[in-house]
């Protein structure tokens, strides 16, 4: 069944990639360090938090398009 009144479905023109994370800056905090963070690819941004020098960072927000 076609419907006469949809439109269509947008769809992302980027190729889907696996991001390389480069930290443009860090601060300590009491929570752990905030990490800058920016894909040396695409140029897309987040904001990460590493809780102890030994454990890998986690995102704090979700990838922010530039």
């Amino acid at each position: 069944m076609t419907a006469l009144h949809t439109r269509p479905i947008p769809h992302q023109a980027t190729a889907a990639h696996e991001h390389a994370w480069l930290v443009e800056s860090r601060h300590p905090t009491s929570e752990g360090t905030v990490l800058y963070v920016r894909c040396g690819g695409c140029g897309i941004r987040r904001v990460d938090v590493q809780q102890h020098p030994m454990a890998p960072p986690t995102a704090l927000s979700r990838p922010l398009t530039p």
